[in-house]
């Protein structure tokens, strides 16, 4: 065990949420001595209401995968050192795709998308990222949850008064083509690769993510020295930055950096 050497830490936020999810978690961390960075995805800096208003945005629509995984490699690449780098959900993704690329002292995917070849067949899984994906409608204009699909998908477990809320606070509009993009070879990783310490979360409750999908994505690294490690937190739905459980993950983590 040592700590990972760098006081510096980039969040990359999902689909269908703007960066102020990881708002409680930027305040833990610089409380704890940490540089935090918390970049939105292009075209998403204003609030999640604005961005709602403006839907169908299309810059938003025009967004790829290989745009954010550029993107961030770019911010990563002048900071004063190379990052901790933290995503969720397909920023979780993303920061598989950083570490394969070399970019970051560290990583943390939580309820990480997963990479072509990691799949499920789970029916909830299935219905609940057909429509968002839409192959069968143009990517032209970018796809907004409803509140319902967000109470099925997201905040699943929460009461409604807290749905509602977290729904309007975060939720915003989103590309189909980066949620398309994650299906193809862009998204691909290899996990025979050489790569920074990475550790993988994942929620017992969670219905974008499920647990066993995320352990799947887990095992598909090669276990030959370099560290993966993967953790499995119950009643925890996607929504896991925002949960009342939120800092007692944050925790888990700030100690895994200090000692992996």
């Amino acid at each position: 065990m040592r700590e990972v050497n760098t006081r510096t830490i980039m969040m990359i936020h999902g689909a269908f949420v703007c960066a102020a999810t990881w708002d409680n978690w930027k305040q833990y961390f610089e409380n704890h001595g940490y540089k935090v960075v918390v970049p939105p995805w292009p075209h998403k800096t204003a609030s999640a209401v604005d961005l709602r208003k403006r839907h169908p945005d299309h810059l938003i629509a025009s967004l790829q995968l290989q745009d954010l995984v550029q993107y961030y490699t770019d911010i990563a690449s002048v900071l004063p050192e190379p990052p901790v780098i933290m995503g969720h959900s397909t920023g979780g993704l993303v920061t598989q795709l950083l570490l394969q690329k070399n970019v970051g002292a560290a990583g943390i995917a939580i309820h990480s998308t997963p990479p072509p070849g990691v799949f499920s067949l789970k029916s909830t899984l299935v219905q609940m990222r057909y429509r968002p994906l839409g192959y069968y409608v143009s990517p032209a204009n970018p796809y907004l949850m409803t509140f319902p699909e967000w109470q099925q998908a997201i905040a699943n477990g929460m009461n409604e008064q807290e749905q509602l809320r977290t729904y309007e606070k975060f939720a915003v509009p989103e590309s189909r083509r980066i949620l398309r993009g994650g299906a193809t070879s862009m998204a691909r990783i290899d996990f025979s690769r050489p790569h920074a310490p990475l550790l993988m979360i994942a929620g017992s409750e969670d219905r974008i993510a499920p647990a066993s999908l995320v352990f799947s994505n887990f095992k598909k690294y090669k276990q030959n020295g370099y560290v993966t490690q993967f953790r499995e937190a119950p009643g925890r739905n996607h929504f896991v930055l925002g949960q009342p459980t939120w800092e007692e993950d944050a925790a888990y983590i700030l100690k895994w950096i200090r000692t992996y």
